[in-house]
């Protein structure tokens, strides 16, 4: 091996290891999701979502979900469950999706371990169906993780 192709090899490897790999969020089923929530005591993010073609899911996925730092924040405090509305909802994902007024429609919510709305601190439910900011997002993130210390 020359010694311009060992410099190089080097560089690679020290740019890899310099740039943080991409936390990617591990989604649970509801079911499994409640339950994993409940055995770590973790508040649960469940986001109702239809993914390609809708614009607030997209801007989730691409704004929020994706952003490393939010990415490794949701992995490590919260449980993540995904509701897929693209693919017929079973009676417990119904049932969750109805009990906040959903419609069938895109929704995201904040639970608490036990399966309980979680509100901020003005008493606000935090549960929205429009698309949120990941500034935004973040501070929610701190805000209910703060009340499970």
């Amino acid at each position: 091996m020359g010694k311009r192709s060992l410099v190089f090899i080097v560089f690679l490897y020290v740019l890899s290891a310099a740039v943080p790999a991409m936390a990617e969020i591990q989604w649970y089923q509801l079911a499994e999701g409640m339950k994993r929530a409940a055995s770590e005591h973790k508040p649960v993010i469940i986001d109702f979502f239809y993914g390609k073609g809708c614009p607030r899911c997209e801007s989730l996925q691409n704004n929020v979900y994706n952003n490393s730092a939010i990415a490794k924040k949701i992995s490590d405090d919260f449980i993540p469950v995904r509701i897929d509305l693209t693919k017929k909802l079973n009676a417990e994902e119904t049932a969750l999706g109805n009990q906040y007024d959903f419609k069938n429609d895109c929704l995201l919510l904040f639970l608490d371990h036990y399966g309980k709305i979680i509100k901020g601190p003005a008493g606000k439910k935090l549960c929205f169906v429009d698309s949120i900011e990941p500034e935004q997002f973040i501070q929610y993130l701190d805000m209910v993780r703060e009340g499970y210390k």
